[in-house]
């Protein structure tokens, strides 16, 4: 472990370096293998991460939107009306 005072992040990526630079060829792919399976799983869990959050949005919207055309046609407005403000077909409208 190097002393304290070389203990910063630009030091540390320089003893990184270094130690890269005396692996051997076998080595050196073994640890690009293992860096480049790292990113893959970590692309993997962002894109599911991204993929759930925009299908809770859409979800959301959804719920919402029925909503609204649930109090709409209490009030007795036009299914087409109501289909035209919340985008919701007509027939599922009809279903609430």
């Amino acid at each position: 472990m190097p002393p304290v005072y070389l203990q910063k992040p630009i030091f540390e990526k320089l003893f990184s370096v270094a130690e890269y630079t005396n692996l051997t060829k076998e080595e050196k792919t073994m640890y690009d293998s293992s860096l480049k399976y790292k990113w893959d799983n970590k692309n993997v869990i962002d894109y599911a991460r991204q993929e759930g959050m925009e299908k809770g949005i859409e979800k959301g919207k959804l719920e919402e939107a029925i909503a609204i055309a649930r109090e709409m046609k209490k009030d007795r407005l036009p299914l087409a009306q109501i289909s035209k403000f919340t985008k919701l077909p007509v027939e599922e409208i009809e279903k609430l």
